[in-house]
């Protein structure tokens, strides 16, 4: 007589545990499907008007920062979208400075094709913020204009009736006073004509009340200028130009170095050198107590506003990290730390 073992019987899942399962996998593939749904309506142009608007994206400018620029004009549905996008492509490094023209009919990939090919208006000149004299002269030469006529044009002597050099020492170069702004150029333009109307913009900036702030601040506008040129190279968010400014001042005050990189760059550059921190010249503040000699590039509204308004903060040392932002303190320790905590191929480390 033969015996029958009986199948062993399967482990069933508990009803429940089933639908919660089912639930997990349904929320998973709606919220899929709703983020892609978001994301590809953020990538589609903002309207069909073909009205052209003229976007200046900054030299180093972040990706969230040109995002933001683009937001604020009315240029791109989603922030997020544009960032996702240029992050997907790994397009970070190929975005351009420039000025451009953009319309609200154009969608992110074309708005990205643009800046990333450099595709820039044409018929403009654009003198960047914080570009140094030799690099607006390469701008305008690139620009169509002989190096003769740049040359000429650069010569302070050309604009002495301007009032925006009524505080530059004699002698001095336009070194900070070409405010950073975007021209309209046509065939008839001289090079003469573009400084002259950046030098225009720039006596619109040094107002009476900014004269004043400097002074109260114990600076020249000279000198006012000088150290707004430090600021515009050292940090580029307003808020932490306000708190530099503040270091820089009272550093100046206390007899201290300002202790600034970017200035001796420009001493090691003016000299044709390398970039250097140690190369000795009057513009290294690492070496040398006071300001510069002259400004170190031009500056915009931030920049001198920071300078003549700074912040009333306390600190005495900033550092700026590998991620962009900037970090103060006030005892050389603190310093020291934040240093080796958030800034290592900044800073060499």
């Amino acid at each position: 007589m033969k015996r029958f073992t009986a199948a062993p019987r399967r482990r069933r899942w508990p009803r429940r545990l089933l639908w919660v399962g089912l639930a997990i996998v349904l929320v998973v593939a709606v919220a899929t499907l709703v983020v892609r749904r978001v994301y590809t309506d953020g990538l589609r142009p903002v309207s069909t008007s073909q009205r052209v608007q003229l976007v200046t994206v900054k030299e180093g400018a972040s990706v969230s920062q040109i995002a933001a620029l683009l937001k604020q004009q009315g240029l791109i549905r989603s922030t997020w979208a544009f960032k996702l996008y240029v992050s997907g492509k790994d397009l970070r490094d190929d975005l351009q400075a420039g000025t451009y023209n953009i319309q609200p009919n154009q969608s992110v990939q074309e708005i990205v094709s643009q800046l990333t090919h450099g595709k820039i208006a044409t018929n403009l000149v654009t003198i960047l913020p914080g570009q140094r004299l030799d690099q607006v002269r390469t701008t305008l030469i690139n620009d169509g204009f002989t190096s003769a006529d740049v040359d000429k044009a650069l010569d302070p002597a050309q604009y002495a009736d301007n009032p925006a050099l009524v505080d530059k020492p004699a002698g001095a170069s336009l070194e900070g006073y070409l405010y950073p702004d975007s021209f309209q150029k046509t065939a008839s333009t001289s090079a003469q004509s573009i400084i002259s109307r950046s030098l225009d913009e720039m006596n619109q900036q040094i107002t009476p009340d900014l004269r004043a702030a400097f002074t109260k601040q114990g600076v020249s506008t000279y000198q006012g200028i000088i150290l707004a040129s430090i600021v515009e190279q050292e940090v580029s968010k307003p808020a932490d130009r306000t708190q530099v400014a503040q270091i820089f001042l009272k550093r100046l005050r206390m007899g201290m170095t300002l202790g600034s990189d970017v200035t001796a760059y420009y001493g090691a550059i003016l000299a044709g050198q390398k970039l250097s921190t140690t190369y000795d010249s009057p513009y290294n503040t690492l070496l040398h107590k006071g300001l510069p000699p002259t400004p170190i590039s031009n500056v915009n509204a931030s920049a001198l506003q920071a300078v003549a308004h700074p912040a009333g903060t306390d600190w005495l040392f900033f550092v700026t990290g590998d991620d962009g932002v900037t970090h103060f303190s006030q005892t050389y320790e603190e310093h020291q730390a934040l240093t080796q905590q958030y800034c290592h191929k900044l800073c060499g480390q």
